[in-house]
Order: structure tokens, then sequence, then C-alpha cells
């Protein structure tokens, strides 16, 4: 299962009381002091990892508590440190406050860690409080109380390339037929409720990663259907597949389908909406119709493209596989293109 928010309450431990304490010495009054202090708490962190795909393991367990620090002991001895919580997250978490709503931090690379609840300093033993006026004070501090907090975890899926369409446009077929992903397949909209992500393989050395994002319709820039909860996963994409059905069988005109996503995108993001993008025209060798539906996209396409700018449309069909290794392969050089220029910018 796919889960994308998580609400956690974080707690550090509290550190060790100090301790009063007084050695047995000759000629040292009542020995002496030799209270040592208590260790600090353990604190909670969160660490990215690719050993998880989703926030459900996360959110299960709710709240995550660091061990106390252990109180101090005679002979100046230091109480031991209580150990430190580090929970695993995976890779494209942001993490937020719940009570004030800011961002803390992105979690966006592997091993990447973020402190969100420090432990709670240890207190001081007697001997702290020694000078040459007070030599044998009996006075020691508790520890502090560690750092409390609720955290509000939110995941956008890494992937190169990421597949929107309508419902039914045919992005679970697709990822099904070039990776080993098995997303859920039916002839009704909304059959994909979760990101489902897969690796493809493009000639005989590379690959791409690629996220079916769950069918958007019109109005969803504004939250209708699935609307900003998927919305946020396309941000992480290097490239965007559009997906269009342009067979006999369509659920709306291949041209109306198209504009109906190329608003919403611009609704919602104008840099998400520049993003380099191909338009897939699905379904188009498997029927005589096909042909004109095609021709109408790419008129479609073409009208909305600016001045000078690549109209990018390629028919496919993940049934017969015919287009499939093509597609893939000019996925992989925008997706290259788009890392060399952002790693030079």
């Amino acid at each position: 299962m796919f889960r994308d928010e998580a609400s956690i309450e974080v707690i550090a431990g509290k550190g060790g009381d100090g301790v009063s304490s007084f050695r047995r010495e000759k000629y040292v009054i009542k020995g002496g002091p030799d209270g040592g202090d208590g260790g600090d708490g353990g604190s909670v962190v969160l660490v990215a990892s690719t050993e998880l795909n989703s926030l459900l393991k996360v959110g299960r367990a709710y709240r995550y508590s660091a061990s106390k620090g252990r109180a101090g002991g005679p002979r100046k001895c230091t109480g031991a440190r209580g150990e430190s919580r580090r929970v695993l997250v995976p890779v494209g978490t942001q993490v937020f406050d719940a009570d004030e709503g800011t961002l803390l931090f992105d979690l966006a690379q592997e091993g990447d860690e973020l402190l969100v609840a420090k432990g709670g300093s240890g207190g001081k033993g007697n001997v702290r409080f020694a000078n040459s006026v007070r030599q044998t004070p009996t006075h020691c501090t508790p520890g502090k109380d560690g750092e409390r907090r609720s955290l509000k975890l939110v995941l956008k899926i890494f992937a190169e390339v990421g597949l929107l369409g309508l419902p039914n446009a045919g992005k679970s077929t697709f990822l099904s037929h070039v990776t080993e992903a098995k997303p859920k397949i039916a002839d009704y909209p909304f059959t994909t409720l979760d990101p489902q992500v897969g690796i493809a393989q493009v000639g005989n050395y590379d690959t791409l990663v690629l996220a079916d994002l769950p069918g958007l319709i019109g109005g969803a820039a504004d939250g209708a259907g699935l609307g900003h909860r998927f919305l946020r996963h396309v941000e992480r994409c290097r490239v965007l597949l559009h997906l269009v059905d342009v067979s006999s069988s369509a659920l709306e005109s291949p041209a109306d389908a198209w504009r109906t996503l190329d608003r919403e995108l611009m609704s919602y993001s104008p840099e998400l909406h520049a993003k380099p993008r191909i338009t897939v025209a699905t379904k188009h060798f498997e029927d005589a119709e096909s042909e004109e539906g095609l021709a109408a996209l790419r008129a479609a396409v073409r009208e909305a493209a600016p001045q000078g700018a690549e109209a990018r449309v390629h028919p496919i069909s993940s049934v017969t596989g015919e287009g499939l290794p093509e597609l893939l392969a000019m996925a992989q050089t925008l997706v290259r293109e788009e890392l060399g220029r952002t790693q030079g910018a």
C-alpha cells in the first residue's frame, strides 16, 4: 500500500540527573564533592532511505521516542547518554512543523538526516558547584526534558519520467509493458489510486525510472478528483509523458483531452507546465479510426506550442509494442538534457 502523508510525534529523551556525592579522603572536609553529571538524553533523527517508498510504515507507529540519559555517579562519573532514535523515511519526504505549518527540511537525497527533537541536557553533579568559598556543596541539578514536537510528513516521489493523462489514457498499461511494475488495469476510470513506480530498460545499458500518477480530471488544480494530492508528485519528475487516447473508444476527443490536462498543469504550476513534455498518442495502432484521432491531437499540440518550440507527439500501442522503444529513447535523451541543464545552472 502507498501513503504519501503522515502525522507523527517525536519525543527526545530527558537528560539524566546530576548527583550529590562525597568521596572519602584524609584531610579533606567530608571527603570532597565528587558527584558526576547526568548523561544527555537521546535525540530523534529522520533519515532519508531508498529502502522505503511510502510513509505507510512510518505513519503506523505515530509516536517516536528516544531514551533518557542515565544519572551521574560518584567519583565524578558522568551518566551514559541516552540512545538516539533514527527513523527511516522515504527519499523525497518533506518535513513540516505541524503546529506552525513551516517546512523544516526536504530530505531529497539518500542519507539526508534531520534532527527533529534534541535530547535534554544532563543535570550537573555537586562537584560542579565547588569553589574556594563553598567547598562542600550538596547542590545538584536535574536533567532537562528533551524536545517534543508534532510533525507532518509529505512525500513527493522521485522519478525521472512522470506519466500524466486523463482516466483510461493507458498509463497503467504502458507502465506494465515497459517495466516490471504491476499496476491495476481495467476499462473504467480511476483504476490507479496510488502512484506506481517502475524501472524501464532503455537499449542495452540505460534505465529510466517512471511513475504512473493517478488519472487527473478537469479542475484537478483546484482539488477536484484526486487533485493536488498527486499533482505534487509530478514536481519531482524531470520529463513528463502526457498520454492521450486516440482510439475510437476514447472517453473524450483527443484534442479536448490534451487541452484539459494542459490547462490543469498551467493552473497548478507554470514551472510544472514548462517541464519537457512528450505527448504520447496511445492505442494508436489498435483500430482504423486512431489515425484521425492522432491528426487532431497533433493539430491541438501545434496550436498551443510557443512559436519555435518543438511539438512532440509520438504514437504508440502498448498492446502491440509499436513505438515503445523509440519513445523510451526520446524520453532518455530529454532526461539527460534536463539533467545537464540543471547541473550546469
